[in-house]
């Protein structure tokens, strides 16, 4: 049995590799405790229900995430190396789950969100705002990249940051079902900004 002083943490990393390796239906009680060295006693005493493990699950992938994209990291101030930033972390998240898997698994945040659209209010709620908040982002880079000149004439900054989510989601889904490469996500996504970008940022566009 582990040590009880990490318990909570290794219950929130088992159930981020199970959903991922499967599915949040599918993980049972007993396959969570197992993988994490826990009895069930230690479950309910950091959570609730399922639905609360779940709430802390979303937190550890968007962590880890603002972790990649800061390791991205825009050059200085600018708007359109800011956009590329997730571009390149999604390229390296799924990367990294596709040489722990053997394959592409998907976005933690996409699979969630497929099973708890019917599954259950709170955990989605909770999910749909970390989703918000990254479309905010984007939007706000892709505004500023507009307002410097960076953005092509009549490009809509919100809808672009849209785009740019729904391009992120789709292309991990496709990778997903086609068993593509993850190179071919970040690639996609670039593709797509490269696209709204003016002909003297596509040259400097990482």
């Amino acid at each position: 049995m582990g040590r009880t002083s990490d318990a909570r943490e290794r219950i929130i990393r088992a159930a981020a590799r199970l959903f991922l390796a499967g599915s949040y239906q599918a993980v049972g009680l007993g396959e969570l405790c197992a993988a994490a060295d826990v009895r069930k006693g230690s479950f309910y005493h950091f959570f609730a229900s399922k639905a609360d493990l779940t709430i802390a699950v979303i937190d550890h992938h968007a962590a880890a995430f603002d972790a990649q994209l800061a390791a991205a990291g825009a050059i200085g101030d600018d708007p359109v190396s800011e956009l590329m930033s997730f571009a390149v972390a999604i390229g390296r998240v799924q990367a990294g789950f596709e040489g722990r898997f053997g394959h592409v698994v998907g976005c933690p945040f996409g699979n969630l969100a497929a099973e708890l659209s019917t599954a259950d209010d709170t955990a989605r709620e909770h999910l749909a705002g970390v989703f918000e908040s990254w479309q905010r982002r984007l939007a706000a880079a892709a505004r500023r990249a507009a307002e410097n000149g960076s953005l092509r004439p009549g490009t809509d900054p919100e809808a672009l940051a849209r785009a740019l989510l729904g391009q992120m989601q789709g292309a991990i889904l496709l990778a997903k079902v086609c068993r593509s490469p993850a190179t071919d996500i970040e690639a996609s996504v670039t593709d797509l900004l490269r696209a709204h970008l003016t002909s003297d940022r596509l040259a400097d566009a990482r």
